[in-house]
C-alpha cells in the first residue's frame, strides 16, 4: 500500500511518545477515583483506579480506559473526558497504570510473547483480572466491556481485542497500532521500531492472520473496532491507520474500500465500513493536521457512542413486533427479506432489527444470522434447492426486544455447478493440532460456477475446532463445506483462499485430512 508518511524523530519523538497529556481540563464529577488492590491476578505488576458514577444502572458497562507511555490511570482519568461521560451515561471507568518498560516506562505490554497469548504472564492477564474484579463488586454487565486508550493505551486497545475477542464488545483506538505490530522490546522505543518507523507494511491477510492465530479456534462474535489517528502524527506515523483499517476490516471479512464516509467536525474524515446487514463494524477517523495529540475535545463522547452508551438505560419496554417478512430476489445461494416497521414505546428509540433463520420446512431451530438498522435485510451464503424459514424481532436502544413476527418460507433455486479442485495447504501444525489454510477452490471448467461443495474426511480421533469464510458441518469424520456469498462465484479457471480450518489431533498423530472432493 501507499505509505502516508515518513519516519520518526528521534529522542525528541521518543520524550513525546512517553509523554502525551491532553490539556482538556479537569472533568466535573461527583464521584472519586479510588485505587483498588488485590483485584486478582496481576502478572503485570500494575495499578487499577475505577471511576464509578454515582448513578448507574443495576448493570452498568464497563470502559476499560487506557494511559500512553510515561503516563498513569490517574492522569489519563484526569486529562480525559470518559469520567465526565461515564457521570452522564452511568457506566463504570477502569483506569489502569502499566509499570512495564521497553526502551522507556510505564507502557502496556503489547511486544513480548507472553502478552500475545490468552492467559500469557503479563498486563493482558492484570486487564482481565480488573474487569473481572468489577464485574463481581459493581455487577457490571460481561457483555457491554470496551477497550480504549491513547498512543500505548491505543495499542493495547487493538492488543486486547485481539487476544480476548470473548471478552470484548467494541474498542476505541486513539493512535494506536496493529495487533503484532511489534516484534519484541527492542521493535518498540521510537527510532529504532521497524513498526513505528514508518515502513510497516502487510497484506490484509497477513494482518488479519495474526488476529485469528492470537486465539485460535475461536468462531464467536468479533468486537466492533474504532480507529483513530492524526495526519500529521510523526511518532506513531499515520501509515499505521490504514494498516490498522486493514488487518479490522480482513477479521470481519469486509473490503478495504469504506461503505460510507463523512466530516462529522472540521478537519475529521470519517470511514466507516459495514457488513451486508448495515452494521459498522470498523470506524476509522483522519484527523487533519493533528501530530500524537489525540484525544481531544469532544473525541472520547463519538467513541462511547460507538459502544452505544448514550442512550438511556431506563427504558424496560420492548418495542412492538414487526411485521411478518416478505422474501425476493431468492437465488441459489441468497434472498432479500423486507417487512413492515416496528415502533418503539419506551424512548430510547428503535436500534435496529434482528433477522432469525432455521434450515428446513419444519422443525430446526431459529439463530441470529444477522441484524439490519433497516426495514430489509439480504441473507447470502445459503445452500442451493434448500428450504429456509425467517423471523425478524426488533430491538430498541435500551437492548428491550420485541417478540418474533410471523415466518416467511423460502427455497432457494437450483445453482450452477461444475467442475472445481479443492488443494490444502497447511500453514502450520504442532504435536496436537495444525491448520489448513488456505483450502484453494479452484473452478476447472469452462462456465462460471456460482457456489461450491467441498467434503473431505478427518483422520480418526481429529476434531475441528475451528473454521473461517464458508458453512461448514460434520458428520462423523466427514467434513462438508460450502461457499457464503462473497467467495462462491468463480470464473473459469479463478480461485478463491479465503478458506482454512483448524483440527485438533492425538498427540504424536502426525496424520491430516484427506479425499477432497469438490463439486
Amino acid at each position: 500500500m501507499r505509505r502516508l508518511t515518513t519516519v520518526l524523530a528521534g529522542a525528541c519523538a521518543a520524550a513525546l511518545f512517553a509523554v502525551m497529556t491532553v490539556a482538556l481540563g479537569s472533568p466535573a464529577v461527583a464521584a472519586a477515583l479510588v485505587e483498588v488492590t488485590g483485584f486478582g491476578d496481576n502478572p503485570g505488576n500494575m495499578r487499577m483506579h475505577v471511576y464509578v458514577p454515582d448513578s448507574r444502572p443495576a448493570s452498568p458497562a464497563i470502559v476499560v480506559a487506557m494511559h500512553g507511555c510515561g503516563g498513569s490511570g490517574p492522569g489519563f482519568h484526569q486529562s480525559s473526558e470518559f469520567a465526565s461521560l461515564a457521570d452522564r451515561y452511568g457506566f463504570i471507568v477502569i483506569y489502569p497504570t502499566a509499570t512495564q518498560s521497553a526502551g522507556f516506562g510505564n507502557c502496556f505490554d503489547t511486544w513480548s510473547d507472553a502478552a500475545k497469548q490468552r492467559g500469557g504472564r503479563s498486563d493482558p492477564v492484570s486487564l482481565v483480572s480488573m474487569i473481572n474484579y468489577v464485574e463481581r463488586t459493581y455487577r457490571g454487565d460481561p457483555n457491554r466491556v470496551y477497550a480504549t486508550g491513547s498512543s500505548s493505551g491505543g495499542m493495547m486497545t487493538q492488543h486486547m481485542l485481539a487476544v480476548y475477542p470473548d471478552l470484548f464488545k467494541a474498542g476505541a483506538s486513539f493512535m494506536g497500532v496493529p495487533f503484532n505490530c511489534f516484534a519484541g522490546a527492542s521493535d518498540y522505543p521510537p527510532g529504532s521500531s521497524r513498526c513505528t518507523g514508518g515502513s510497516m507494511d502487510r497484506t490484509p491477510q497477513q494482518w488479519g492472520d495474526a488476529v485469528r492465530q492470537a486465539y485460535p479456534g475461536y468462531s464467536g462474535p468479533r468486537p466492533r473496532m474504532q480507529l483513530w489517528h492524526g495526519t500529521s502524527d510523526t511518532l506513531v506515523p499515520y501509515s499505521l491507520l490504514r494498516e490498522s483499517i486493514e488487518q479490522w476490516t480482513n477479521v470481519f471479512g469486509l473490503s478495504q474500500t469504506p461503505t460510507g464516509t463523512d466530516t462529522p467536525q472540521a478537519g475529521w474524515s470519517r470511514s466507516r465500513y459495514a457488513d451486508p446487514s448495515g452494521t459498522v463494524q470498523v470506524e476509522a477517523y483522519s484527523i487533519q493536521g493533528a501530530g500524537h495529540t489525540l484525544p481531544q475535545s469532544g473525541m472520547a463522547r463519538y467513541a462511547v457512542e460507538f459502544f452505544g452508551l448514550t442512550t438511556s438505560q431506563t427504558d424496560t419496554t420492548p418495542p412492538t413486533t414487526p411485521g411478518t417478512p416478505v422474501a425476493s430476489g431468492v437465488t441459489a445461494t441468497g434472498a432479500t427479506l423486507t417487512w413492515t416497521a416496528s415502533t418503539d414505546q419506551g424512548g430510547s428509540g428503535l436500534a435496529g432489527y434482528e433477522i432469525l433463520r432455521a434450515t428446513g420446512a419444519t422443525g430446526g431451530t431459529f439463530a441470529q444470522v444477522g441484524t439490519s438498522a433497516t426495514t430489509s435485510f439480504t441473507d447470502t451464503g445459503l445452500s442451493a434447492s434448500t428450504v429456509y424459514r425467517y423471523q425478524v424481532r426488533a430491538r430498541d436502544a435500551a437492548g428491550n426486544v420485541s417478540a418474533v413476527s410471523g415466518t416467511v418460507q423460502i427455497t432457494t433455486q437450483g445453482g450452477t455447478t461444475g467442475a472445481c479442485r479443492a488443494t490444502p495447504t497447511v500453514q502450520s501444525q504442532w504435536g496436537n493440532g495444525y491448520v489448513i489454510q488456505p483450502l484453494t477452490i479452484t473452478n476447472t471448467g469452462t462456465s462460471t460456477i456460482t457456489g461450491w461443495t467441498v467434503t473431505f474426511t478427518l483422520p480418526a480421533g481429529h476434531t475441528l475446532t475451528g473454521s473461517w469464510n464458508a458453512t461448514v458441518t460434520t458428520s462423523g469424520q466427514t467434513v462438508t463445506v460450502r461457499s457464503v456469498g462473497h467467495n462462491g462465484t468463480l470464473a473459469p479457471g479463478a480461485a478463491t483462499t479465503s478458506f482454512g480450518f483448524q483440527a485438533s489431533r492425538p498427540n504424536g498423530d502426525t496424520a491430516l485430512p484427506s479425499g477432497y472432493a469438490c463439486a
